[in-house]
């Protein structure tokens, strides 16, 4: 028998001690099947708790990216070669297997949590300053879950009306700037470009008159509204936004404090293996596939199999949640009421100008530590 017929078993028990040892070692206590933070709100400890996954992510593609580092290294600034007066942003469509998607699964690593690759429909930008040829920040849009209740009561969402129109939402699963210029608040930046008509009509290119995989209708590519959540619990990115005076992004409570980050390192690995070979997918559409649905559904199977509460999935960091409508009458449109939107009228240069002005120029004029900072420090591996 070849060694890749032979199918490991997982020990029950020991895989049941390596899910708490992980658990506690990530900043974790455990009590009565629940885990929870000392203290949820504060943001140095939600960042520990991130250690071990982004580690993990960090690992997982060193074997594809390493030997990239150099090259892609170059596009990162230093301070001295960034004049925020000759700022000269342009939002570049990523391509698959491109050099641009090499620096954004770079970059991608760099953030504090772990970034997912996004999912079902995907498009994603890089922002570049044209004066020095140097990375600015990073975009990435996929789609929104598909039950997210502070968003659906800001919509006003039946599940009729939800299941008919949730392909007009898409959810920025990335976004964000990376230094130096994150120091000159250039995430703002990326915030503003992610609800310009660039983005919506990239969308509109890459998925207008697709049908859907279960439904087999056409969608007309109409991208009504983004959203997003917080990296660390309440967001400073997205809070005071505002064009012509009104918000950008409006905040509208919090996510539930669950998912699966705290397992998404070598454990889930195992965890996986492991409901493969002892649990049952939920049923489905075939056309979706016949395997489990996602991270949360092996997790959900499997803790229990194991002899633990399904309820560990509850870490208790509580996400912000935004809405960035793209048009003055989103919540009508997605509701049904109305056939056609009527947008926001928001080119890239429009926004760039706004940024410039309100928040690019004060900063760089009061806080000069972005030129102190040194693409070295960048480095993931092979440092010098």
């Amino acid at each position: 028998m070849d060694n890749e017929d032979i199918v490991w078993e997982i020990d029950p028990v020991e895989l049941r001690r390596r899910v708490l040892r992980s658990l506690r070692s990530q900043g974790f206590s455990i009590s009565q099947g629940e885990v929870a933070l000392p203290d949820p709100t504060d943001k140095a400890a939600i960042r520990r708790a991130h250690e071990t996954a982004v580690a993990h992510r960090v690992q997982q593609s060193r074997a594809g990216l390493e030997r990239h580092e150099p090259r892609l290294l170059e596009q990162i600034a230093n301070g001295t070669e960034v004049d925020p007066l000759h700022l000269s942003p342009r939002l570049i469509e990523v391509r698959p297997e491109s050099e641009e998607e090499l620096l954004f699964r770079y970059a991608r690593l760099h953030w504090s949590i772990p970034v997912s690759a996004g999912y079902g429909r995907r498009v994603r930008f890089l922002v570049v300053d044209e004066f020095n040829d140097k990375l600015i920040g990073i975009l990435g849009l996929g789609d929104p879950v598909f039950a997210l209740g502070p968003r659906d009561r800001w919509i006003g969402w039946t599940q009729d009306d939800r299941r008919a129109r949730i392909r007009a939402v898409m959810d920025a699963f990335v976004l964000g700037a990376v230094p130096p210029y994150s120091h000159l608040l250039c995430g703002k930046l990326v915030a503003l470009l992610a609800t310009s008509d660039e983005v919506r009509n990239a969308v509109k290119r890459k998925y207008g008159g697709r049908e859907t995989l279960i439904n087999g209708d056409a969608h007309d590519g109409r991208l009504a509204l983004v959203t997003t959540t917080s990296a660390l619990g309440r967001s400073s990115l997205y809070n005071r936004l505002r064009l012509d005076g009104e918000p950008v992004f409006h905040g509208i409570g919090y996510t539930r404090g669950s998912g699966e980050f705290h397992f998404t390192n070598g454990v889930y690995q195992d965890l996986r293996a492991f409901a493969e070979q002892n649990c049952n997918a939920t049923a489905k559409d075939s056309r979706w596939g016949t395997g489990f649905r996602n991270r949360r559904e092996i997790i959900r199977k499997a803790l229990p199999a194991l002899g633990l509460k399904t309820d560990l999935i509850y870490h208790g960091v509580k996400r912000e949640i935004f809405v960035a409508p793209l048009a003055h009458n989103t919540p009508a449109f997605l509701r049904g009421e109305h056939s056609r939107l009527r947008w926001f009228h928001r080119p890239a240069e429009n926004l760039i100008a706004a940024f410039r002005e309100r928040w690019l120029l004060p900063r760089a004029q009061r806080d000069l530590r972005y030129r102190e900072f040194s693409r070295e420090n960048y480095r993931i591996w092979n440092r010098l």
